[in-house]
């Protein structure tokens, strides 16, 4: 009986070393691929538009410094003429929460031309962004802003979608101790988008018409 439950034991043992390695080995291959197409500002090649991906925003609208950092890097990528359109991509799922309004504002107060920003409402996830950002707004060529952490699997999921997509990182200041819980939490993430950016590849949670990123941006705007 003692010899079967240490065989027990050793059995759930090596099944949870080989689980662990899975998972890591997964997210290593993520982050080895979407580093790839990881570039400074001045190197990335011109796109279609500059996908900023949403993030916390205050109930009076003010973005985190998260958020705050991707729009700067977006503002000063449209200035650099990297690409035409902004595409903000948030949750807008209620009422009371609105990041890509939030976004929006931002930049027309940094001077970016409304026609020139588009809205994603529905961007609840990393996936439905770039899903979206392919399907609904056309794009081809997308240049993906967001924290590091994120972008590698933010790029790495565009590119299995089929999009030629690079990622310009937006950390611009040390955002303290919670970094370390977004990095866990990135690692099963990470498993998460490999799993259905290869294998299963879901519509978004939305779809809807097309809104093609090379018209005029102000037909997102639901206010």
């Amino acid at each position: 009986m003692k010899n079967r439950f240490k065989l027990i034991i050793i059995f759930f043992m090596v099944l949870l070393i080989a689980a662990a390695i899975c998972v890591l080995s997964i997210d290593q291959f993520v982050k080895y691929t979407g580093s790839k197409y990881i570039v400074e500002a001045k190197d990335v090649p011109k796109c279609n538009a500059i996908l900023v991906l949403g993030a916390y925003v205050a109930p009076d609208g003010t973005v985190s410094p998260m958020l705050h950092d991707r729009l700067v890097e977006a503002v000063e990528l449209y200035e650099l003429g990297k690409a035409p359109k902004i595409l903000v991509s948030g949750d807008h799922g209620r009422k009371d929460y609105d990041e890509v309004d939030a976004m929006r504002i931002f930049l027309e107060k940094r001077n970016i031309p409304p026609e020139d920003i588009f809205m994603d409402h529905a961007g609840f996830r990393t996936y439905d962004s770039v899903y979206r950002a392919r399907d609904i707004f056309q794009v081809k060529k997308v240049i993906v802003v967001t924290q590091h952490y994120h972008l590698m699997r933010a790029v790495f999921d565009a590119r299995e979608l089929g999009l030629e997509a690079y990622g310009v990182a937006s950390d611009k200041q040390d955002y303290g101790v919670v970094m370390k819980s977004y990095e866990l939490r990135e690692i099963a993430a990470r498993n998460k988008d490999f799993l259905i950016s290869e294998f299963i590849k879901p519509k978004p949670t939305f779809l809807g018409k097309a809104i093609p990123i090379t018209g005029d941006g102000r037909v997102t705007d639901d206010k």
